[in-house]
């Protein structure tokens, strides 16, 4: 899916800007990771992309349409395209793995195929293969509560992975995950990204797994863009000056990357 932003502004109140002129371009298919501090505009960026949010002024194209110009069908059919991947999967805590995964068509199926899946799944053999990719396969039945939370991030990826959608958007995927799963999951969700020719954009805190999986980096700060560069192309400067309110200090990928969370907020265990 072809992006086109311009002048995007998105005001929660006169002292809270959450974006304050985003302009930004992807071609289909292109991987980019967002990266930037605590509350610099990087989740509310995802949101208006996803069109869960309306932005208070400027210019938002999908495939060259504006989704607020749809009509609702038209809006349907194109929100059934975008995969949104949350830190905290809002999956009920007692419905069934299988579910949850199967849980991404929702929006492609007839409403008839989709309730019964909610009863009786569908389609076993999918959500195995998806939760298989990402080392799940034997938590295929049971229930979202009674798996980890970094278990729990990954069935969320699972049911994107699942949707196949043109469009990806991840909001620190993997923040509940160590270092080596982390990377692991990252990779599986590029892999199919590139193999589907489908559009990634993905928020992390860790720049060593942005510099790692994607080709092009996006600093946000203050709810703006800071630079868009390659993974290459970013210096030590830059992201000393992208982080400098949280006091990280110059140096290595490995510093920065100490100075950032690996865990949700939420205080879920990793694995």
């Amino acid at each position: 899916m072809e992006i086109l932003v311009s002048d995007l502004r998105l005001n929660y109140g006169a002292e809270q800007p959450g974006l304050a002129g985003v302009d930004l371009r992807l071609a289909r298919g292109e991987q980019v990771a967002i990266i930037g501090p605590s509350g610099a505009g990087k989740t509310s960026l995802l949101r208006c992309l996803a069109t869960a949010l309306r932005a208070s002024s400027g210019t938002l194209q999908l495939d060259t349409r504006d989704p607020w110009r749809l009509g609702r069908e038209d809006l349907r059919v194109l929100r059934s395209r975008i995969g949104t991947i949350h830190q905290a999967p809002p999956l009920p805590p007692r419905q069934r793995v299988v579910t949850a995964t199967l849980a991404g068509r929702l929006g492609v199926w007839p409403i008839w195929k989709s309730l019964l899946s909610l009863i009786a799944p569908q389609d076993i053999a999918g959500a195995r293969a998806a939760l298989q990719r990402l080392d799940l396969t034997d938590k295929l039945f049971e229930r979202c509560d009674q798996v980890s939370g970094g278990q729990l991030q990954r069935v969320g990826i699972a049911r994107v992975l699942y949707q196949a959608p043109a469009l990806i958007l991840a909001d620190e995927p993997v923040s509940a995950l160590d270092p080596a799963l982390a990377d692991h999951t990252l990779a599986v969700l590029c892999d199919d990204a590139r193999q589907r020719g489908a559009t990634l954009i993905a928020s992390l805190h860790a720049v060593d797994l942005a510099r790692a999986r994607f080709s092009r980096i996006v600093g946000v700060r203050d709810g703006r863009i800071a630079f868009d560069k390659s993974a290459g192309e970013v210096s030590e400067g830059d992201l000393t000056a992208l982080y400098a309110s949280e006091r990280v200090t110059p140096g290595s990928p490995p510093a920065l990357t100490s100075a950032l969370p690996r865990v949700s907020a939420t205080g879920l265990p990793c694995c």
